[in-house]
């Protein structure tokens, strides 16, 4: 591996960078994706909306805010502030987990594209080299120009492999954000109506 680097010439170095940064940033989002799964407390949640709909809003609020539940979080901060105005919280507490989410995902979406055009250069210059050695040794000796073919070569494959490696976590984690965030959305709906029917039951 290290002797395929070295024939790449010196691009292969930003594109060594981009495959271990791509690589660490898919590691940690599956570890944080596995952590989101298993704090999930779905008992909890079903309970919130219990307490809610009873208008048993400060039981709600303090068993919420100290799960590590994201939900829970979420549903618990909305209504410690409903009187901000409960939609527009719930909402800024779901945007807060949400950018959470996100984290990194512009980072590879910049290796996707950057990776298959530092492929290219390495191909330009190899190129380069290539006419500049043919130039020297003449069609005489057309192994001379090996070594330029050969970096272009290199680089363009790695290039385009990086991307492609980077491309299929990328869409799965962007899917995985969108699916969660539709989930989201629907969730405080719901927790909108709940809200509302406990407010009745403390007025009555």
């Amino acid at each position: 591996m290290y002797d395929l680097i070295l024939k790449g010439g010196p691009i292969m170095w930003p594109l060594v960078a981009c495959s271990g940064t791509a690589l660490a940033i898919v590691f940690e989002r599956g570890i944080f994706w596995l952590l989101v799964s298993r704090k999930k407390n779905q008992a909890l949640i079903n309970r919130l909306f219990t307490l809610t709909e009873e208008g048993d809003f400060e039981t709600a609020i303090s068993e919420g805010s100290v799960s590590s539940c994201l939900v829970c979080r979420i549903l618990s901060n909305g209504l410690s502030h409903r009187n901000y105005g409960l939609v527009q919280s719930l909402e800024a507490a779901a945007m807060f987990e949400i950018e959470k989410m996100k984290r990194y995902l512009s980072v590879l979406d910049t290796i996707i594209t950057a990776a298959p055009l530092l492929g290219i250069l390495g191909t330009v210059s190899g190129i380069i080299i290539s006419f500049d050695l043919l130039g020297d040794a003449g069609i005489a000796d057309p192994k001379a120009v090996t070594g330029g073919i050969a970096q272009a070569l290199i680089t363009t494959a790695a290039g385009l492999s990086i991307a492609i490696a980077t491309l299929l976590p990328y869409n799965a984690l962007t899917r995985k954000v969108e699916k969660v965030t539709r989930y989201l959305e629907q969730l405080i709906t719901c927790y909108e109506v709940t809200v509302q029917k406990g407010m009745e039951k403390q007025c009555s």
